[in-house]
């Protein structure tokens, strides 16, 4: 199955072999569709907004299955922790939120100084990175929010980050047409840049970290 969210504020499951709606569409939201994210275990789904809010949805149903998180902004980001116990949210006010599974806000983090335009959790969820619109990608401490790296380098807005299987490497995407590897022993990075011809806004990469797709 495959999930979709669009400018309507409506969600859409799509069975892929068919290629076809599984359903009527999800109403709830209010604004533009900005994210969604499967829960580890494929039980629900996450949405965040223009309208503001964070919900979750029962992937059989198409129905909510809590209240909606009111986060006071536009949701860019929201990403499940590994155990599905907990999400992160970010949005255009430069600042990251932790969010506990019943939508009690547990930490704000606060370091970038523009908005945020990625994250990425560490698989045993004590870490999170973030991508920026002031240049940096950081990692920081899940459980109280602390600073632990800066990564600089590119030369303008990070747009996509994500880690190697192997948590030995970050990969990031950039405004500036390049995507960059950093090594997360030294922090520092690896080799000389990849170049596209334009920006670029999203990049991943396959599960035995072999190969980087890159998209702008």
């Amino acid at each position: 199955m495959v999930v979709s969210g669009s400018a309507d504020g409506r969600l859409r499951l799509w069975n892929v072999k068919e290629g076809s709606a599984v359903s009527d569409p999800w109403d709830g939201h209010s604004g533009t569709l900005k994210c969604l994210d499967w829960s580890p275990n494929a039980r629900e789904i996450a949405s965040g907004s223009q309208d503001g809010t964070i919900r979750r949805w029962n992937p059989n149903t198409g129905r909510q299955i809590a209240p909606p998180i009111e986060t006071g902004g536009w949701v860019h980001v929201v990403k499940y922790s590994p155990r599905g116990d907990k999400s992160a949210s970010c949005g255009y006010d430069d600042d990251i939120r932790v969010w506990s599974k019943d939508g009690k806000l547990l930490i704000e983090i606060k370091g970038h100084d523009d908005w945020v335009n990625s994250l990425c959790w560490s698989k045993d969820g004590a870490c999170i990175f973030s991508g920026s619109g002031d240049m940096t990608i950081r990692k920081w401490q899940s459980i109280d929010g602390k600073e632990l790296v800066v990564l600089r380098g590119h030369n303008s807005i990070v747009t996509s980050i994500c880690l190697s299987p192997d948590e030995r490497h970050l990969l990031s995407a950039s405004e500036d047409c390049s995507v960059r590897i950093w090594d997360l022993k030294t922090n520092k990075q690896v080799g000389d840049p990849l170049l596209h011809d334009d920006e670029l806004l999203a990049l991943t990469t396959p599960s035995d970290g072999r190969y980087i797709a890159s998209a702008g």
